[in-house]
């Protein structure tokens, strides 16, 4: 009896990775992502799998999530909007899954890929080079205190932006700063609530 159950697990197991890997297959060509991050992603998701996480759970919730945590971890610029507009599912189910895969892997990501943005965001809005570096050091202190993940790189870039024009008197509205990040100004509103709530910064 036991060895007909673990038999008929084997097979759930190899249903949903087939599953699992005609999503992901289907996903990596939409986004166009280079083949090690598309390796990469189905390792993450075979390691879940292994660890039976997805148990009761969205298959194409965790092939989404395992996309972006390999998008994270090469430094491939896909946010997790699009990674999630290309999804069978939405974005906060998207979201909760890939916190479920940092809090188990607990794995080494780049705390610097939303200081990448900065420069071009600044650029685009002509301000001074202490306000970029403004916005530098205060994502340098929200990666200190664990602020920076599972968001959005270009919304954070843009909260961060916005806070040091504040701390610096330059002044730019908040519909033209999440405008020259690419980003919304309902994301600019919830990141800026996010690193202030890590930060402590009073507006």
């Amino acid at each position: 009896m036991r060895s007909h159950n673990r038999v008929r697990g084997d097979d759930s197991a190899i249903r949903n990775l087939n599953i699992a890997l005609a999503e992901l297959d289907r996903m990596s060509s939409t986004l166009s992502l280079p083949h090690h991050t598309k390796q990469l992603a189905a390792l993450i998701y075979r390691r879940s799998l292994n660890r039976d996480l997805i148990r009761g759970r969205s298959i194409d919730a965790f092939v989404a999530a395992s996309i972006y945590l390999a998008c994270r971890t090469h430094r491939i610029p896909r946010s997790l909007r699009r990674i999630t507009s290309d999804s069978k599912r939405d974005g906060k189910e998207v979201s909760r899954t890939y916190r479920l895969l940092l809090s188990e892997f607990r794995p080494k990501l780049p705390v610097d890929y939303p200081m990448k943005y900065v420069s071009g965001i600044a650029c685009r809005l002509g301000l001074k080079p202490e306000t970029e570096r403004k916005a530098i050091e205060i994502l340098e202190r929200a990666g200190e205190r664990r602020g920076l993940t599972g968001k959005d790189p270009k919304g954070i870039a843009a909260a961060a932006i916005y806070l040091a024009c504040i701390e610096k008197g330059e002044k730019r509205i908040q519909k033209e700063v999440a405008a020259k990040a690419g980003t919304t100004e309902v994301t600019l509103r919830n990141r800026l609530k996010g690193l202030k709530d890590v930060l402590l910064v009073k507006q």
